[in-house]
């Protein structure tokens, strides 16, 4: 496309650095916003002796209300299991709303979680896996 040793204007190479620049300031831009919302959703994971205790937790910079659907699937030696936990919520600054809970025996299990929060006809989501998929 270029021979080798093509000059280009000192302008020319300042504005392709500049918009190369400014594209990933915008995608970084995105990222940031989305985890740094006015809502933010997390599941909380405490493993203790065996034993794996997952909570979907929704964070609030003002009070809001909405629904959630927290659900966990396991696979390990004492079987499957898949719960679904849903309902309305309600959370504010200093307030998080724990939004479901569960406790496994994790012992070589997996599991897959996810938490899905819709308020205002928007919907937020976040998930947490361990040891693969199920």
């Amino acid at each position: 496309m270029f021979r080798m040793g093509t000059r280009f204007p000192a302008r020319m190479v300042l504005l392709l650095f500049g918009l190369g620049g400014a594209g990933i300031a915008i995608g970084a831009g995105h990222a940031g916003m989305a985890a740094a919302g006015p809502v933010r959703c997390e599941i909380r994971v405490d493993s203790t002796d065996g034993m794996t205790s997952l909570e979907g937790v929704v964070h609030a910079d003002k009070a809001v209300s909405g629904s959630y659907q927290f659900r966990v699937k396991s696979s390990g030696a004492s079987g499957r299991s898949n719960l679904d936990q849903g309902g309305d919520f309600t959370a504010g600054p200093g307030n998080p709303a724990t939004l479901g809970s569960i406790t496994l025996d994790t012992r070589g299990a997996r599991y897959d979680a996810s938490l899905t929060v819709t308020l205002n006809g928007k919907t937020i989501e976040c998930a947490d896996r361990t040891g693969g998929a199920i």
